[in-house]
């Protein structure tokens, strides 16, 4: 079938006033960091500086080259990465230029995937060497990874440490995406069905619990968006619940992982310490903060990376914190919105999939820093420190931006329809 792609009516999105907007909330958090050292660091001032050239310099290139304005995706990537650049150069200033190369990697690797994700052909020929390549890649994790607070899902390579299993969150999408395009083969469904359970078996034998869970939940997305059968899914959470059990029962240590679930003010001085302290000084921020670097829990371990939405609540205010959430939330919209227009079940799939994981990776974080589900330690995304984490939230957004970039027109739409 003829391929329509970008043909859809203009969609008149003000992106200048907004980055402005979206530029000088950057310009007033950078300057409130910059004052809060002793010793104004020109590494950091460059960093800062660096950011909102290239931010700038995206849209403006990115507007000339496609003469679009549906930027809202990248609006959004951009401004929730420059909090977590403020809040990681905040605590550390060695930390913010770290960030600001995964940044940047990950903007490269955002556009590289969107001009993969073109031909629709070449992914059917790439996901077979990329499933391949990320269950290589979870082996060796486990192969040379050393134990990093009760995991294994660190490799450190010259002084660089890297997460694969982030990595592997992207070729997740892209080989269930690519594989269930079609209504192919039960050989084909059957090899990522195969897939997915060794790539989740590898991530319990890390002892990532919280990676396995995204996993898992993405697989159950893909595979609803594929077949809409309820009863299937109830089938596959059934066989999953079982096999967690067996696990808590032949590995009773997995069970402690989440022994303080609900309880963490018992052990406030031990198991619960990150949460009763995130609780505690979340609370004490209100709706404004105290102010960027005025706060208590950036001396708390993890503060930049699993507790990072309690700084967030802390020093930059409640309703901030009510901000961010709200943009995964419009992610969510944007990416069912763009959906129904898409040209391919593949980017329908992939999209849908992509913004499921963010979504709940968002509130694994969110409600786990707050009790309300049991911690399990992953990061929020854009917005906690680190490099793999950052690079695969960026290749998220591509798979997502590629349901909104190739659709059709409604009209025409119809007209097939009708046909």
């Amino acid at each position: 079938m003829t391929q329509l792609y970008t043909k859809v009516e203009e969609k008149r999105f003000a992106w200048f006033p907004v980055l402005l907007l979206i530029t000088v909330f950057q310009i007033i958090s950078f300057i409130q960091v910059i004052l809060k050292t002793e010793d104004i660091d020109l590494k950091t001032l460059g960093v800062f500086s660096g950011y909102i050239v290239i931010e700038c310099l995206y849209f403006l290139i990115a507007w000339l080259v496609t003469k679009k304005t549906n930027f809202e995706l990248e609006m959004i990537a951009f401004f929730l990465s420059g909090i977590g650049l403020a809040i990681s150069a905040s605590v550390e200033q060695d930390f913010a230029f770290k960030q600001f190369v995964a940044i940047i990697l990950g903007l490269v690797g955002f556009v590289v995937l969107n001009l993969i994700l073109k031909d629709v052909d070449l992914v059917m020929k790439l996901r077979m060497p990329v499933a391949i390549g990320a269950v290589a890649l979870l082996i060796v994790n486990i192969l040379l990874a050393s134990e990093f607070n009760g995991t294994l899902n660190w490799i450190s390579i010259g002084g660089i440490s890297i997460q694969p299993s982030e990595l592997v969150k992207v070729a997740f999408v892209f080989v269930g995406a690519a594989t269930l395009e079609k209504l192919q083969s039960a050989r084909s469904i059957t090899k990522y069905i195969i897939f997915a359970v060794a790539c989740v078996g590898i991530l319990f034998l890390m002892r990532d619990f919280g990676t396995a869970l995204i996993f898992f939940f993405t697989f159950i997305i893909i595979a609803f968006m594929r077949s809409g059968d309820i009863r299937t899914i109830i089938l596959i959470c059934a066989a999953a619940l079982l096999g967690a059990l067996l696990i808590i029962y032949f590995k009773p240590y997995v069970a402690t992982r989440f022994a303080t679930y609900r309880h963490v003010w018992d052990y406030i001085d031990d198991q619960g310490f990150q949460q009763t302290r995130t609780l505690i000084y979340s609370a004490a921020g209100g709706l404004f903060g105290v102010g960027i670097g005025n706060g208590e829990l950036k001396d708390i371990f993890a503060s930049t990376t699993d507790l990072v939405f309690g700084m967030l609540c802390e020093e930059w205010g409640i309703l901030l914190a009510f901000v961010v959430i709200s943009c995964f939330a419009f992610i969510t919209i944007y990416t069912i919105k763009s959906a129904k227009t898409s040209i391919s079940a593949f980017y329908t799939i992939a999209s849908c999939s992509a913004a499921a994981l963010l979504m709940f990776q968002c509130a694994l974080n969110v409600f786990g820093c707050t009790d309300i589900l049991p911690f399990t330690g992953v990061t929020l995304p854009f917005i906690s420190r680190g490099g793999t984490s950052m690079i695969c939230c960026w290749a998220m957004l591509s798979f997502i931006k590629s349901a909104d970039t190739f659709s059709a027109v409604p009209s025409v739409i119809k007209k097939e329809v009708a046909e």
